[in-house]
């Protein structure tokens, strides 16, 4: 091309073509990436908002007698789910249609802790603050003469005490894996009670009948921190709780906590009742001797690896076979029931 002579139409038709095209791929991954940015932020938000206002627990609800009554049908026989050494437990629905357990303490107790100034209301709204998945939840109470009631979340559950020794079919249902899980998930429910909530809360009696199981076969620790009701009442918890216990006027512990989930892991292994500590008398010899097929469930299949089942064991041992000085802190044998746990997961296509 000449000085001075003109580009050509084509060319310039091509340049502004290119121009355009340019133009509008820049439009598009401008638009991209705006799009990406609010989808990102909208994600953190979503996540920040999850983070920040996690599910709140809410303190009990006081409730009044006339409510309780009209919620069980005036206590009646046939609400009735559940009997323990503090009291009888109803199937009970509140007003606003929700379902329920209503526990009404029996009356020997309230009558023994009338006047004694132990605030029942107070320590139930203390204890209702508790939230985890491996307890559960206390909703609410109501108080007046003659009666205790403890309101707590209704799920349903039945005991570990009905899987191990009352249903027929419990074993197979409770089979070593979801053994290892329950184990794992009354173990993490203890620690939140003794190392997560200030203060801290004694159990006061770890016993199957106190843990109960959901259709997940997830473990969730019930009556925890009643024992103030009943202190000095021996039955119902007799082989749960070590020697020191009937020593000390306030009774229960954290270390006496852990000796009744030893006692609770003996039962797991064996399928054995405690018979009141009959069963850590049985079971330590043969723990330290290794003669696992006497100790293991005849119920169950002995799996082709044994080794979670004998940590398990000593794991048990040194919760009941120790002075309260030399026993485990519940920190300890969380870690390790956690760690067997996602071993068994690891064997369920296999053995376990």
């Amino acid at each position: 091309m000449r000085h001075g002579e003109s580009i050509p139409y084509y060319l310039v038709l091509a340049l502004l073509s290119l121009a355009i095209f340019i133009f509008i791929l820049l439009v598009i991954v401008i638009i991209r990436k705006n799009k990406k940015n609010a989808n990102s932020n909208e994600t953190v938000h979503n996540q920040r908002s999850d983070e920040e206002s996690p599910s709140i627990k809410l303190c009990a609800s006081p409730y009044t007698l006339v409510e309780i009554d009209v919620a069980t049908d005036g206590f009646n026989q046939r609400r009735i789910i559940g009997k323990g050494r503090l009291g009888t437990v109803y199937a009970a629905v509140l007003a606003g249609g929700e379902l329920v357990a209503v526990k009404r303490i029996h009356p020997r107790f309230v009558l023994r802790n009338c006047g004694s100034g132990l605030g029942f209301s107070s320590i139930l709204k203390w204890l209702s603050l508790a939230n985890h998945p491996n307890v559960l939840s206390i909703l609410g109470f109501s108080e007046g003469p003659g009666e205790r009631i403890v309101v707590m979340e209704f799920m349903g559950m039945m005991s570990l005490d009905f899987y191990l020794h009352q249903n027929l079919d419990g074993a197979s249902l409770l089979d070593w894996g979801r053994r290892f899980r329950v184990a794992a998930g009354v173990a993490r429910g203890l620690e939140y009670l003794h190392e997560l909530v200030a203060p801290s809360i004694v159990h006061g009696c770890v016993k199957p009948s106190n843990i109960l199981i959901d259709v997940k076969f997830s473990a969730k620790i019930c009556d925890y921190g009643l024992s103030f009701l009943a202190p000095n009442e021996k039955e119902g918890i007799v082989g749960y709780v070590d020697q020191e216990y009937w020593l000390e006027p306030r009774g229960g512990s954290k270390e006496s906590d852990v000796y009744g989930l030893g006692v609770v892991l003996l039962e797991l292994l064996s399928g054995r009742r405690s018979e009141g500590g009959l069963i850590v008398k049985w079971g330590l010899p043969l723990i330290k001797e290794m003669k696992m097929g006497e100790l293991l469930d005849p119920r169950l299949m002995v799996p082709s690896d044994i080794k979670p089942l004998v940590r398990l064991a000593k794991v048990a041992s040194a919760c009941v076979g120790n002075s309260r000085k030399n026993r485990p802190l519940i920190v300890q044998v969380v870690a390790i029931l956690n760690d067997l746990q996602e071993e068994a997961m690891l064997l369920s296509n296999g053995s376990f």
